[in-house]
C-alpha cells in the first residue's frame, strides 16, 4: 500500500500549485469586489474546491449581544448556520475567540469540547473528521474566528493545510476591517448629509426672527435637536460658553412649541440672592414672613402652560435643588406659608455653563437632579467653533445697531476680516458688545480695520487685567479711618465733584469730536452718564458744541 503521507514529488508540486491558485485568486477577490459577503464567501469556496477544506464558516461577534455567531459560510445549509451561535469561550469556537490561539482538533468525536452544534454528527462524513479553527486578528484584537473541517486521512500534510488556513484568514480579516472603516465612514458621511439636506429644507429665516444666525453646520446641529425635540414635553439642557445664545435657544425653543402663546420666564438663577430663592420660585402667601404684605406667585405659577427657563442652574443652592426636583417629580408646588399645594404644568429649559458632572462629583449639585435636567442636552458651540458665521452676525447687528441708533455705518472688508479673524472668548455676546462700541464712535460712515484693532486691543488688554489676580494688601495695611475715603481701585476713575473749572475741558473734547459726547466722555475718562450729568450741571447746552 502507497504511503500517503509522504507525497511524491509530482504530488507535492501538484499540491504547490493548488495552494498558489487558491491564495491567487483570493487575493483577486480582493480587487474584483468590495461586497464583504461575496469575498468571503468566494474565499471559503476555494478552501473547499480546491484543498478540500469543507463547511467553512467565518464567525463572528454580534456587536449588542456579544454572542458570537456564523456570518459567513460555505458548505453550510441555512439551519446550520443559524444554529452555529456561542458564548465567548464556548466549544472550540469561542476558546480560540478569547485566547487568540489556533485549535486543531484530529478527531471531533474524540474532543469533548466539540459541540457539533452546527452540523450534527451523523450529517459528517462516517471517516475520521479533523476541525482546524484560527482566529481573526489585527493589531491585538480578535474581531472573530475562521473554522472549517477536513478529513484526517488525506494525501496533504496538516501543516501544509494550516499555512494556507492563515493566509485565508489574513485576508478575510482584511476584507472586514475594511468594509468596517467603509460602512463607518459612510455612516458619517450620510449623516452629515441629512444635516445638510435638512439645513436646505428647512426656512432659517424663522430663527432668524429669533436673533439666532449663521449657517455653520454645528449651528445646524443644534437647531436640528431644538426642533426634533421642540413639541415634545421632555426637558431641554442648554450647554455651553457663556455668551453662546442659550436664551435666544430657550426662547426658540419655546416659540416652536405647542406652547408658543403662554408665558416664556425666564429665572437667573444666579442672580437671586440664596434666602430670596425659594420666594421667587415657589411665591408666598399674605403673612408668610415679616413684609409679606400681600400674596404672590412665584415663577413657576408665572410660567403655567407655558415655558420656564432657568438659566445658570449650576448656581442653585443644594437646599433648592432638592425642591426642584420634588417640583419636576410632582408637577405641584407649594407656596411659602400655604397649607395646600398647587398643580402647574410647565416644560423646564435649563441652561449652565459649568461642567454640572464636575459639580456632582464635588457635592455641589445632586445627581439625581443631573439626570431629570439632563435629558436631552443640546451643546451650544462657540464662535470660535462656528467662524464661518461671524460675518453674517457682524451684518446682523450692524443692521440692528444701526436703526437701535438712528445711524448708518458700514464696515470695510478689512475691518470684517479683522473680526473674523478673533477668537471671541466671550462670544456673541462679546462681538455684539465691540460693534455697539464701534457705531457709537464711529466717526465717519465706514468702520475701518484701524479702528477696529484699537477696540480690539482694549478688549484683550481688559481681559488680561481681569485675569490677572490683584496684589495681595501690604501685611502692615490698616483700615481706613472713618470718614477718609479709600484709594479707588485699579482701572476706576476717582470720583471729583464737578468743578467750574472742567467746563473748558468738556467743551475741548467736544469740540475735537465734532460733538460727539461718547467719544468725548471717553477722551476725559468718564462715563457718557457722568458726562453727560457735569454738561447738566454746568449748563453747557448741545447748541454750544
Amino acid at each position: 500500500m502507497e504511503d500517503t503521507s509522504l507525497p511524491t514529488r509530482a504530488a507535492q508540486e501538484r499540491l504547490a500549485d493548488e495552494e498558489l491558485l487558491v491564495v491567487r485568486e483570493a487575493v483577486a477577490l480582493l480587487g474584483k469586489s468590495q461586497d464583504e459577503a461575496y469575498v468571503v464567501r468566494e474565499i471559503l469556496h476555494l478552501l473547499s474546491e480546491f484543498l478540500g477544506l469543507n463547511r467553512g464558516r467565518v464567525v463572528l461577534p454580534d456587536p449588542e449581544t456579544g454572542e458570537l455567531r456564523i456570518v459567513h459560510a460555505y458548505g453550510l445549509t441555512h439551519d446550520e448556520i443559524a444554529r452555529g451561535k456561542y458564548l465567548p469561550g464556548e466549544g472550540i469556537t469561542g476558546r480560540v475567540m478569547t485566547s487568540g490561539q489556533t485549535a486543531i482538533v484530529q478527531d471531533v468525536d474524540a474532543e469533548p469540547l466539540f459541540l457539533f452544534r452546527t452540523v450534527a454528527r451523523e450529517n459528517l462524513p462516517p471517516e475520521t473528521v479533523s476541525y482546524i479553527a484560527l482566529p481573526l486578528e489585527q493589531g491585538g484584537r480578535q474581531i472573530g474566528v475562521l473554522a472549517v473541517h477536513r478529513l484526517r486521512e488525506r494525501p496533504r500534510p496538516l501543516a501544509r493545510d494550516q499555512q494556507v488556513l492563515k493566509i485565508a484568514a489574513t485576508l478575510i480579516t482584511h476584507v472586514i476591517l475594511l468594509n468596517e472603516f467603509i460602512r463607518e465612514r459612510t455612516g458619517r458621511l450620510e449623516s452629515e448629509n441629512r444635516e445638510l439636506k435638512w439645513a436646505l429644507t428647512k426656512d432659517l429665516s424663522t430663527y432668524g426672527s429669533f436673533g439666532i444666525v449663521g449657517e455653520s453646520l454645528q449651528l445646524r446641529r443644534a437647531l436640528k435637536q431644538i426642533e426634533q425635540v421642540a413639541q415634545s414635553e421632555a426637558t431641554v439642557l442648554l450647554l455651553g460658553e457663556s455668551g453662546t445664545g442659550k436664551e435666544l435657544f430657550a426662547r426658540a425653543l419655546h416659540l416652536s412649541s405647542q406652547r408658543r402663546d403662554a408665558p416664556f420666564v425666564k429665572v437667573n438663577c444666579g442672580a437671586i440672592p440664596e434666602n430670596l430663592v425659594e420666594s421667587e420660585l415657589f411665591g408666598y402667601e399674605k403673612g408668610a414672613f415679616t413684609g409679606a404684605v400681600g400674596s404672590r406667585p412665584g415663577y413657576f405659577e408665572q410660567a403655567d402652560n407655558g415655558t420656564l427657563f432657568l438659566d445658570e442652574v449650576g448656581d442653585l443652592p443644594l437646599a433648592m435643588q432638592v425642591k426642584l426636583l420634588r417640583v419636576l417629580q410632582e408637577h405641584s408646588i407649594q407656596r411659602i406659608g400655604a397649607r395646600k399645594e398647587v398643580p402647574v404644568n410647565v416644560r423646564i429649559v435649563a441652561a449652565t455653563n459649568q461642567d454640572l458632572q464636575l459639580l456632582v462629583s464635588q457635592g455641589k449639585f445632586r445627581l439625581d437632579l443631573f439626570y431629570r435636567l439632563n435629558v436631552i442636552p443640546v451643546r451650544l458651540p462657540a464662535l470660535r467653533e462656528r467662524a464661518e458665521d461671524i460675518r453674517h452676525l457682524v451684518r446682523y447687528y450692524l443692521n440692528q445697531l444701526d436703526q437701535g441708533y438712528q445711524r448708518n455705518v458700514n464696515i470695510t472688508p478689512e475691518a470684517m476680516l479683522r473680526l473674523t479673524d478673533h477668537p471671541w472668548p466671550g462670544n456673541i455676546r462679546q462681538l455684539r458688545n465691540v460693534l455697539e462700541r464701534l457705531i457709537l464712535l464711529a466717526e465717519n460712515a465706514t468702520i475701518g480695520e484701524r479702528e477696529v484693532s484699537a477696540v480690539l486691543q482694549a478688549e484683550t488688554h481688559s481681559q488680561m487685567q481681569m485675569q490677572t489676580p490683584p496684589p495681595p494688601p501690604p501685611a502692615f495695611a490698616s483700615p481706613p479711618m472713618p470718614g477718609v475715603a479709600s484709594p479707588p481701585a485699579a482701572g476706576v476713575r476717582a470720583y471729583h465733584p464737578v468743578q467750574e473749572s472742567d467746563r473748558a475741558a468738556i467743551e475741548a473734547a467736544l469740540a475735537e469730536t465734532g460733538g460727539n459726547k461718547s467719544r468725548a466722555a471717553q477722551k476725559l475718562g468718564l462715563t457718557l452718564r457722568q458726562f453727560n450729568y457735569r454738561m447738566q450741571v454746568m449748563g453747557i447746552e448741545t447748541a454750544r458744541r
